[in-house]
């Protein structure tokens, strides 16, 4: 008998392009990813973005009222709107009614939405956001967190970050032995403020992990760490700058590449070269960030995402769901249990 396909509930409503894009990006990773797609929000706008002449099979339409708006307040939005899409994706979850949840809508109402409906792995004080970022080796990646969830974080929030982080790294990124770093102004134990410095005491004495120091700006893309953690506010800094740097290169090669007869000539001959670079530098091929610490897979998409960013945020939690990363993660937390005192010696059984 063979595996079940991994059921995804995809917020359909949620994003800037949201529904049209998010649509076709769900049933293309139905289609080539071998999955079961739940498309959650309004069934006549869903329906509507559905080619009638498809030869692929329709996924499932979960009907909900109103969605969480980009300038709305996350928390009180999500209480006001019981019935929004990212409510509803959640609770498919909560119920098993699907494997994981995808959303490229307002991130802080998709966390908090995970946290209330589904909660935190026991043994976690906060979720962090992971975002996989290129590197200066090809095949070679990063994984940074927090990358938007704390924006304040303390020393214990930060080690078992790199605990998500390394078990993600592990499992998913297939890295033997990830190395991990610490988001610093410099190398020394000493530097940084007094989060920093605590921070890196606490992980040099983890034994969980393979913590190899402190790491600067410069060192992010350098492949010498496989996993970098800081706080949500450095994080999303630095995710939105690389992203940019990105956008930027692309946009330069573009523009100057067909510049001139040999200009033209010269970028038809590295078309393929010029295409492997584009995989490895653009934010559309990594799909999104997996929300690590809470009970459930949730990959929190950027806003402007569209088909093929969809259908790699999907990727992202399949991949999640078939290398048991919550399993995994729960496994470092679970406290054993006491041992049953011995009975003394001669006394009644």
């Amino acid at each position: 008998m063979g595996t079940t396909a991994k059921r995804i509930a995809i917020d359909a409503m949620g994003g800037d392009h949201a529904p049209a894009e998010i649509v076709k990006g769900a049933l293309k990773a139905q289609e080539t990813l071998g999955v079961e797609i739940l498309l959650v929000g309004d069934p006549e706008q869903i329906k509507a973005c559905i080619k009638e002449d498809t030869n692929s099979p329709l996924p499932e339409i979960v009907p909900a009222e109103g969605i969480i708006e980009m300038h709305e307040e996350a928390l009180s939005a999500l209480k006001r709107k019981p019935k929004a899409s990212i409510n509803v994706a959640m609770d498919l979850v909560k119920q098993k009614r699907a494997d994981a949840v995808v959303s490229a809508g307002h991130s802080g109402a998709a966390m908090a939405a995970a946290l209330l409906r589904l909660g935190r792995i026991k043994g976690i004080d906060r979720p962090a956001i992971g975002a996989v970022l290129p590197t200066v080796k090809p095949q070679k990646q990063v994984l940074i967190l927090d990358v938007g969830a704390n924006v304040d974080c303390r020393p214990k929030f930060l080690e078992q970050f790199a605990v998500m982080g390394g078990i993600y790294s592990e499992y998913v990124l297939g890295v033997s032995e990830p190395k991990i770093g610490l988001l610093n102004i410099g190398e020394e134990p000493s530097k940084g403020d007094d989060l920093a410095v605590r921070t890196h005491e606490m992980l040099q004495k983890n034994s969980q992990i393979n913590f190899v120091g402190n790491a600067e700006g410069r060192d992010v893309l350098s492949a010498e760490f496989d996993v970098i953690v800081c706080d949500g506010f450095a994080g999303n800094v630095l995710l939105k700058f690389a992203e940019a740097v990105g956008d930027v290169v692309l946009q330069v090669l573009k523009e100057e590449l067909v510049k001139g007869a040999r200009g033209k000539i010269g970028t038809a001959m590295l078309k393929p070269n010029l295409q492997r670079i584009k995989q490895r530098i653009d934010r559309v091929e990594h799909g999104g960030g997996l929300l690590l610490g809470v009970a459930g897979i949730c990959i929190i998409g950027h806003g402007s995402s569209k088909e093929a960013t969809i259908c790699n945020a999907v990727r992202l939690a399949k991949e999640a769901i078939d290398n048991e990363v919550l399993e995994r993660i729960s496994s470092k937390y679970v406290k054993e249990k006491p041992k049953p005192s011995t009975p003394v010696s001669g006394s009644s059984s």
